[in-house]
Order: structure tokens, then C-alpha cells, then sequence
């Protein structure tokens, strides 16, 4: 079978939402930085209803007097993933489910770890376990970059929760439940993104970094939303989406937002890599390229059955890696990203 030894970097088209038309959708998590701008594409693709499930009642309030909601499909549910049971009646008559809700500040889970366990690990059970019962189609899971090779507990929770929405479809047996989960890098815009901490910094004259050579992934909310939208639209059950996105150095980005400044590098953090991964040599044997995508599927076999059109086997011990990524921000690309943002 031919392999995709180049990669393709082509961006993929926006993803066709007809799929949605008339639909129930939950997000947990729906306050975040990326429910938000999910739920805002959602309400242009005529949902029958959207579940915003969260524990902030604050956080709905506010969301409920800025989004506007002329077609009254929005509902707002207070609940915490961790409660099986509320999980279990938001899960009612619900036909997709994005899973968004998680604890996820480094420092602060590593202080307390068993906190980031319950939400991050024992509440994605429960989602799993409400899904099942209560018959959603399909459910696709927010992970991330930290899950490869975790270095740091939320990376740890976040390759458990991943696992643990790939067996699921074992678990769901002969119902029509599927899940599947999409991983990407660091999201502009985002809650703790180092933005908004540069923008801050530089009034001091001083940026910190931790090491010169730091590279990342980046990529925008709208990305993240077009990647869990094309996994709800392709997705057969137990695939792990990845987008191709492109990389950047940290301390490029420094530069550009503070030209002046002076640069202070202050070293690696306990929990912190130079380099990020999104798909690992071992994860290549069975895993597809697609555009704008790679697929990996939850076995060998799988990797090669049919459902996947023009998707291509990638090469052999590739390695996704952000410092060796073939796509990266230009100069002109960061400007324009942080005068977007700022």
C-alpha cells in the first residue's frame, strides 16, 4: 500500500455542518475559551438545541447576555462532570456531545493531584457510562498535545481520559454510541495562553523565557472548532483526530510582541518540554493522512479498513514533533496574530 512519506501541510476546508441540521448538542465545558466559539458556530447551522453544561453559574449568566440567541435553541445546565447522576439527566435526548470540561493549569493540579483525577479521569467516565445510557450518537473528546509522552499529571489525566474514550466503543458494545477524541497544541487565545502573559510583561521592559530553543504548536479557536467538527462529521469510533498546524519558537513570538524588551530566561519548568509532540513513531503504524488531518485509529487493522477515502498511511516511525515540523509561522504570520488577538 502506498504511505504518504511527505506529509501534506494543505489546509483542509471549512467543515460542512449540514450534519447538525436539527440536532441536540452538548458541550461541557460550554464557558470555556473554546465552548464559547463553538457554540457561536453552532448557532448558524440550525441545531434543534444547545446544551451548555457547566459549573459557573456566573460564567452562564454572563455567557447568556453576550451570545444572542434569537432562535431560543440554548439551554444552560449547571452541573460538575463528576457528578455521574446530573451528568445523566444533561445527557438526556442528546444526539452529539463535545466533552471540553477540564481541569487543566499545571501547577495547580500538581499541588492537587486527586482533584485533577476526579474531574479529568473519573468524570470522563461518567460521560461515557451517560452517553451510553442514554443514547448519544456521538461524542468526541477535547485532548492535547500534553498527552504524548506526559512529562506532568495533566498530561497523565489527559492520555487516560483519551484511552478511556477509545475503549469506550468497546464498552458501548452493540448501541449506536460512538466515541472518539481530537488532539492539538496550544490555542490562541485560550485560557493561559502566553499572549496575553508577553502583552502584560513587556510594559516591564522584561519577557520571560524559559529556554531559547522552546518550540510550539499553535493554532486558533477557529482550527480547533473546524477539528472537532470534522471528527463529529467523519468519525466511525475510536479514531484520535490531530490537525496539521504549524509550529513556532517561543521566543520569536517574544520578539515580535516586545521588540524592545529585554529577553530573561529563567529555564525549563518542573512538568515542562522543550519540544511538543502530537503523534508519537509508535502511533504511525495506524495512523492515516488526510487533508489538512492525520487519523489515528485505535489499531493496525482499523488503520486499514475502508472508510477513508484518499487518506494514505503516513511513513514509517513518522514523528509529529513541533520542532521538526514542516509548517511554521512566519514573522509576518505572528505579527498579524497578535494584533488579532491584542
Amino acid at each position: 500500500m502506498a504511505k504518504s512519506s511527505h506529509p501534506s501541510s494543505a489546509a483542509p476546508r471549512r467543515p460542512d455542518t449540514a450534519f447538525l441540521k436539527g440536532k441536540v448538542v452538548l458541550v461541557t465545558g460550554g464557558t470555556g475559551s473554546f465552548g464559547k466559539h463553538f457554540i457561536k458556530r453552532l448557532l448558524g447551522t440550525g441545531v434543534a438545541k444547545i446544551i451548555v453544561f457547566s459549573r459557573d453559574e456566573l460564567k452562564q449568566s454572563e455567557m447568556q447576555a453576550n451570545i444572542p440567541d434569537p432562535k431560543n435553541v440554548m439551554r444552560y445546565f449547571i452541573g460538575d462532570i463528576r457528578d455521574k447522576d446530573r451528568v445523566f439527566r444533561a445527557f438526556h435526548g442528546v444526539d452529539y456531545l463535545v466533552h471540553a470540561a477540564a481541569l487543566k493549569q499545571v501547577p495547580a493540579l500538581e499541588y492537587n493531584p486527586y482533584e485533577a483525577v476526579l474531574t479529568n479521569i473519573v468524570g470522563a467516565q461518567n460521560i461515557i457510562d451517560a452517553a451510553i445510557d442514554q443514547g448519544v450518537e456521538r461524542a468526541v473528546a477535547l485532548s492535547t498535545d500534553k498527552a504524548v509522552n506526559p512529562v506532568n499529571l495533566y498530561g497523565a489525566t489527559k492520555l487516560c481520559m483519551e484511552k478511556l474514550f477509545v475503549a469506550g466503543n468497546n464498552y458501548a458494545g452493540g448501541t449506536k454510541t460512538r466515541f472518539s477524541a481530537v488532539r492539538y497544541g496550544n490555542v490562541m487565545g485560550s485560557r493561559g495562553s502566553v499572549i496575553p502573559v508577553f502583552l502584560e510583561k513587556r510594559r516591564t521592559g522584561i519577557l520571560p523565557i524559559t529556554d531559547e530553543r522552546m518550540t510550539r504548536f499553535w493554532l486558533s479557536l477557529d482550527q480547533g472548532v473546524d477539528t472537532v467538527l470534522f471528527a463529529l462529521s467523519t468519525m466511525n469510533g475510536g479514531e484520535v483526530f490531530v490537525p496539521k498546524i504549524p509550529s513556532m519558537r517561543i521566543v520569536d513570538l517574544a520578539k515580535i510582541i516586545g521588540p524592545k524588551c529585554k529577553l530573561k530566561i529563567n529555564g525549563i519548568r518542573p512538568g515542562e518540554k522543550l519540544h511538543e509532540v502530537l503523534m508519537t513513531e509508535d502511533e504511525a503504524d495506524r495512523a492515516l493522512d488526510t487533508t489538512g488531518y492525520y487519523v489515528i485509529k485505535p489499531s493496525k487493522q482499523a488503520a486499514s479498513a475502508p472508510g477513508w477515502n484518499g487518506a494514505l498511511p503516513v511513513s514509517d516511525r513518522f514523528r509529529y514533533a513541533s520542532d521538526t515540523n514542516s509548517l511554521w509561522l512566519t514573522p509576518q504570520q505572528l505579527r498579524a496574530m497578535v494584533k488579532t488577538f491584542a
